[in-house]
Parts: C-alpha cells; sequence; structure tokens
C-alpha cells in the first residue's frame, strides 16, 4: 500500500536514479537512436522537480497526470509523449485516490501499455519499452512474489538485445540494430526498480 507521501518518495528517487543514470542511457540510445535519451529523459524528470510543491493537497491521480504533462512539455524525442502518456493514463485511472495497492499498480501498468501501444503505434517484440513493460507486468499479475517483476523487465532488455528494431530511428540499422539493448526498456526497468525498492 503506498500513500501520497510514498509516491512522491518513489518519484524522488526515480529522479536521482534517471539523473545517475542518463549518460548511460545516452550511450545506449548513441548506438541505436538519436543519442538524447538519457538526457533528455533526465531534463523532463528535473522539470517534474520543480512543480513537486504543486503537490500538496492533492491526490495520487493528480500527482501523476500533472508529471504525464510534464515529461510531455519537456521531454523530446519519442520518449516524452510515450512516458508522458503513461503516467497520464495512470493519472486517470488513479483520479481521487489518496491511497494505492499492488492490485491498482498492476491496472497503472496496463494502462501504461496501452497508452504507449496506442501512442507509438507498437507491440512487444519490435524493440521497444514495451519488451520490459509487458513481461513485468505479466510477471506481476502472476505474483507478487519479491523481486519477480524486476527480473522480467530485466530479461525484458536481454530481449531487446536478440531482435531487430522495427519502430524509431533503431529501425533505420535493420539487422544492425541486434546485439544492442533497447534504450525505453532500459529506463522503465530503472523506474520500476525504484518503484520495487520503495514501495
Amino acid at each position: 500500500m503506498a500513500d501520497v507521501k510514498k509516491v512522491i518518495e518513489i518519484i524522488d528517487k526515480i529522479i536521482a536514479d534517471v539523473d545517475e543514470q542518463k549518460l548511460f542511457l545516452t550511450e545506449l540510445d548513441n548506438v541505436i537512436g538519436d543519442g538524447d535519451h538519457g538526457i533528455n529523459l533526465a531534463r523532463g524528470f528535473d522539470a517534474v522537480k520543480t512543480i513537486e510543491g504543486t503537490f500538496e493537497g492533492k491526490d495520487i491521480g493528480a500527482i501523476l497526470k500533472a508529471i504525464g504533462m510534464k515529461l510531455v512539455s519537456t521531454v523530446g524525442g519519442a520518449s516524452g509523449p510515450l512516458y508522458g502518456t503513461a503516467f497520464m493514463k495512470s493519472g486517470a485511472l488513479l483520479n481521487g485516490k489518496t491511497e494505492m495497492d499492488m492490485n491498482d499498480f498492476i491496472e497503472m501498468l496496463q494502462v501504461s501499455i496501452d497508452g504507449i501501444m496506442k501512442r507509438g503505434k507498437a507491440v512487444k517484440g519490435e524493440k521497444t519499452m514495451l519488451d520490459a513493460m509487458i513481461p513485468a507486468h505479466d510477471a506481476i499479475a502472476a505474483s507478487y512474489e519479491a523481486d519477480k517483476d524486476a527480473k522480467a523487465a530485466e530479461e525484458g532488455i536481454e530481449y531487446t538485445k536478440t531482435i531487430i528494431a522495427t519502430k524509431g530511428r533503431a529501425s533505420y540499422l535493420g539487422e544492425r540494430s541486434i546485439g544492442h539493448q533497447d534504450p525505453g526498456a532500459t529506463s522503465f526497468t530503472l523506474m520500476l526498480k525504484a518503484v520495487q525498492e520503495l514501495a
């Protein structure tokens, strides 16, 4: 069970972890993308930090929606609209709630996946963040055991190394994208680990 205070604590950890890993995420993106994933994402979450003062008295849904809108307006490339969509869909789902449980989190992942699939016109197996998100959701839904969710997401990252990218900038590389992990799958797993550590 997480209350508003815990959700903000998790968001703060995500902000810190994305900032710490921004160069690594950008290096991954240098190989198969625009070379800006980590830097753009860190910029977006730094912007989220600046609006935290407005979270007081708000419910979890309103906070997540505000984060999503801030990410859309500050993160360039595909990751801004995609992560922004995930947070906004989660915010709509949890509208009015001041506490959330594991069932809420599982539903949150599902609406995020649905939103990203629709926004990015992508499905599992195209070397995108969905290749970490979908296995993680399925593992959490199947079992509430402690470390199964992040492990499934990490396996999803490994899977992205084995497949050809068919979406985004990486798709231009064709078979040359094989052997490289997807930056979006990696940043999602980073966020999931922050949730797992603190929830």
